[in-house]
């Protein structure tokens, strides 16, 4: 059975509305045959990528870069699985209210550095809160384990 990992940060409602879409979407998407673990940006670490089969990372746009949580996860994880986990597939979504640009370029640096493969280009829910990001993010889920159910990731 494959697994994604789902790693976020979600400090306040509608930001785990998002986190709980994405999870309701990967158990969704993943219809059984993938494991869905999710775990806060603060508690996941090597060893729950090294287990993965892709990543799901989720965060907030704080001053025009990612969460300090999760700058925090990739500052404890990223040498004990750069080399193991080359080629891992990920997807990011944001909740920004800018226009997460910054967030965006700072993660996908780490992503190609750990040389992890984008399932798609990053989700990126702007501005002022709109219900569909909610929506957004449980395909986001979907997408995301059902591609790895498939084999294409």
């Amino acid at each position: 059975m494959k697994r994604l990992l789902i790693v976020t940060h979600a400090p306040s409602p509608n930001t785990r509305k998002l986190r709980d879409a994405a999870i309701d979407g990967a158990r969704e998407g993943g219809d059984g045959a993938v494991e869905i673990v999710a775990k806060p940006a603060l508690e996941a670490g090597p060893e729950d990528v090294l287990a993965a089969d892709g990543i799901l990372l989720g965060t907030t746009e704080n001053l025009g870069y990612m969460s300090g949580a999760l700058k925090d996860f990739f500052d404890r994880t990223y040498y004990g699985v750069i080399e193991e986990k080359q080629g891992l597939p990920f997807a990011l979504y944001i909740r920004a209210g800018l226009d997460g640009t910054g967030t965006r370029r700072a993660v996908e640096s780490i992503a190609t550095g750990l040389r992890w493969k984008p399932m798609r280009d990053p989700l990126i829910c702007r501005g002022d809160w709109q219900d569909a990001f909610v929506d957004e993010c449980r395909e986001l889920g979907m997408l995301a384990a059902a591609g790895l159910d498939a084999g294409i990731y």
